[in-house]
This record gives C-alpha cells, structure tokens and sequence, in this order.
C-alpha cells in the first residue's frame, strides 16, 4: 500500500506542477496583451476609439452567431454547421429581394427554381406546424380526414403565397401588408386583453371583449394600410423575410433530416459530417444562382459616420450593436423565464429524460433550430450591409461565431454575447501595427490560445 501511494504521489506532484506553469504562462500571456494594449492607447487614445467602436460593431455579428450556435449546441450537443449557411442566405435573400432597387437593377435576380424550391420549404415547414398547433389537439373531436385536407390546404396556400412574394419583390410592401396588419392586430389583441384584466374584473365580458376586438382590428388594418403605401419598408420588410426563411430552413433540416440521423448515427461524428454536407451543398446553390463575384446590398440606415472624440461610427454600426443586446436579451428571457426555455435547458441537460417526463422533444428542438437559424441570418444581413456579400462568407463567420463561443464559453448564451465582442475588440486591436487582412490569422491565434490556456472559455457553462 505504501508503494502504491509513492508512486501515485509524484505523478499528482508533476500534474500540479504543470498546472501552475499553465497558469503562470497564461498569466503572463494575459498581462502582456493588457501592456501593449495600454501602450497603444497612450500612443493614440483616438484611434484606440476607433478601434473599440470598429470591434464592437464587429462583435456584435460575431456575438448573434455565437448565440445562435451556442443555443443549438447547448439542447443538442452536436455542431451544426448548416449556421454558416443561414448567413449567407439572410444576406443573399436580401440582395435577391432588393436587387433590382440598385445600381440601376444590373445585379437583378429572380429564379423560378428559388422561388418553387423556397415555396416548398414554407409550405412543408407551415403543414407540420399546423398538424402540430391544429391536428393534434381537435382530431379526437373533429373528422380527421377534414383536418387533414384543412391543413394540407392551408399549407399549400403558404407555398403559394411565398412563391408569389418571391417572383414579385418590387411589390414586396404591398403582399406583406396583410400579413402585418393580421399580426398587428393579434398583439394588440392580446396586450389591450391584458390591460382590461388588470383593471376590471369584468374583462372577460362580451361587451369589453368585442371592443378589444374591434380595436385590434382597426390598428392591424391601420398598420396594413401605412405599409401599402411605403415602398421604402420594403428593404427592412426583405430582412424580415430572408430570416424566417432562413429558419424555416433550418427547421426543414432539423425534422427532416436530422432527426432520422440522429437516430441512427454512432457518433457524433456523422452528424458533423451531415452538416457539413447541408453546408457545402447550400454555398454551391449560392455560386450557381448568383456567381462567384462578390455583391453589394443597399445602403441601409444611412447618413454621414458620428464623430465621438475624434472616432467615427456609422448609425448602422450603432443599430447593429443595439441588436445585438435586444437579441441577447430576447434569449435570455426565453430561455431563463418562460416554459419553452425551461423545456429547452431540460433537454440539454438530459434528453432521454425530458421524452420521459412528457416534453415534445422533437418539437422543441425544431423552434430552437429555427431560432438559431434565424440569429446567423441577421449576422449575415449585418455582415452583408456593412461589406458586401459572397457565397462563402458563410463559412467563415460560421468559424468566427465559433471562435467566439469558445472564447465566451461554450454552452453559455452570456458567454456567447461576451465572446462576440471580445473576439471583434481582439481581432481590431491585434491588427493595429498588422495590415486588415492579418484581422483572420489573430482570430484564430486567439483560438489556439484560449484552447490551450482557458479552454472553459471567459464564462465557464454551469
């Protein structure tokens, strides 16, 4: 017994011994960047400004991705990299949308094939909802045969409905304004509900009732009306769409293809792999419908740059970061106070489990997918409008959304909005003496670094 502990005893001795060298080499790491970025800043203190502000607006790209991977990371535990994807079809759904706005409509696409492919998608993604939210709760007391052919007609009209938005942009204002008008109304219906139970006990009567009502629909059709006649929505209306599309994308993969494998794979490996593929196959359609070259979107937000203590930040650049901390705190909240998230965190902790208890898992891991999707194709429309867009810029804010989960903590949605910006304040500061091309090689330095030294991340996950 003796023995035993004597040599167990120097093996522990030399492990805490490299531990301590690990943390007295990143220690050191840590308070030379610190040193030379007071340097730096006591040799220019303006264009240290301009470099935070650059960072922050790029962190704030890089923190959507790192939220919406980190989502789907943390309730499936498996990379899916269709996420690069997704920003590149927010960006590219934009420019399809708009692209006969600009430049005189020379970069003006419209593809029957995009349009019946994305019809498709809607009108699946609407039909399974609907047998989710519908079917499955009135069947017991409805013909099911009737609910059926209701679903898969309602379904088929939002196919419809999508090919006809797509093949028309330049009428983009007008088609949506129903839509809006409709979702208007059902807000208002909503809070103008919860502000009458609060003050009168009598809420629920049929006169109150009925004036709520009343009022919702005027604001819906009030809202709808304002809208068809602003032809200038149409380009914010276009990232609104880019992005449920994106999501219904992600949904499509999730419970057509995703779940099955799962199923079946042995390793998380295969599912790497799969997503790979959705990746590679989603940049090639990109290439074939709008080439190799890169684009631009049109100006969004415009305006001359704010001066702030000598630096200059575009209103774009303010919004994008503002969007960021709104989508931070949208998520939060979703996840740490409503049912869904408490579902959701339930899931990642133990999935098998969660089936046992009575969660739909199948069902809450498709709207965290489309949540997720929907958050990598705002970072695209971000990307795209502050730079230009081309078809792999997908996988390439898919490895920055990485690098700043990684850096934030992997599995931890306030690691992730940390992460994001504190990748984009290192990649800007580490380019100072370093020409802007060198801004990829410090992130992915930053990487190694974190990966050899803090691999928790700055927010460990709990």
């Amino acid at each position: 017994m003796t023995t035993a502990r004597s040599s167990v005893s120097p093996t522990r001795g030399l492990r805490r011994w490299q531990g301590r060298q690990t943390q007295l080499l990143a220690g050191a790491l840590a308070a030379a960047a610190a040193a030379y970025v007071a340097w730096k800043i006591g040799q220019s203190p303006d264009q240290a400004l301009q470099f935070t502000l650059n960072g922050l607006a790029v962190g704030a790209v890089y923190a959507l991705l790192a939220m919406g991977f980190t989502l789907v990371y943390s309730t499936v535990w498996f990379f899916d990299l269709y996420y690069g994807a997704a920003a590149a079809l927010g960006a590219y759904g934009v420019f399809y949308l708009r692209s006969h706005d600009f430049l005189g409509g020379q970069y003006a696409v419209n593809s029957p094939v995009v349009n019946t492919v994305f019809a498709l998608v809607a009108a699946g993604v609407s039909g399974w909802v609907l047998h989710v939210v519908l079917y499955r709760r009135v069947r017991t007391r409805a013909n099911p045969t009737v609910l059926l052919s209701l679903v898969g007609a309602l379904a088929a009209g939002v196919g419809v409905y999508t090919g006809l938005l797509l093949a028309n942009p330049e009428q983009l204002h007008v088609m949506l304004s129903p839509v809006v008008g409709v979702l208007v109304m059902a807000a208002a219906a909503v809070l103008l509900r919860r502000g009458m139970r609060r003050v009168s006990a009598r809420a629920d009567a049929w006169p109150l009732r009925a004036l709520a009502l009343a009022v919702a629909a005027a604001a819906g059709a009030a809202a709808g009306f304002l809208l068809a006649g602003a032809p200038d929505a149409s380009l914010y209306l276009s990232w609104g769409v880019s992005c449920v599309l994106a999501g219904c994308v992600g949904l499509a993969l999730y419970r057509g293809l995703y779940v099955y494998v799962r199923a079946r794979a042995t390793s998380p490996l295969i599912m790497l792999v799969a997503s790979l593929g959705i990746l590679l196959t989603i940049s090639a359609f990109i290439v074939i419908v709008f080439r190799s070259a890169p684009r631009p979107l049109p100006e969004a937000l415009g305006g001359s740059p704010w001066s702030v203590a000598g630096a200059a930040i575009k209103g774009f650049n303010v919004f994008a970061i503002g969007l960021a901390l709104a989508g931070f705190a949208a998520l939060w909240l979703l996840v740490k106070k409503t049912a869904f998230g408490k579902a959701v965190r339930a899931i990642g902790d133990d999935e098998e489990v969660s089936k046992v208890v009575g969660i739909d898992t199948t069902v809450v891991i498709a709207v965290v997918f489309f949540i997720g999707a929907v958050y990598a194709a705002v970072a695209g429309i971000l990307t795209g409008h502050d730079t230009a867009i081309q078809p792999r810029m997908g996988l390439l804010l898919l490895m920055k959304g990485w690098i700043a989960s990684v850096i934030g903590g992997l599995g931890n949605i306030n690691g992730a909005l940390i992460g994001g910006f504190a990748l984009g304040l290192i990649e800007q500061f580490g380019i100072w003496d370093l020409a802007g091309e060198w801004k990829d090689v410090v992130a992915f330095v930053a990487l190694i670094v974190f990966l050899s030294f803090w691999p928790k991340g700055l927010l460990a996950r709990k």
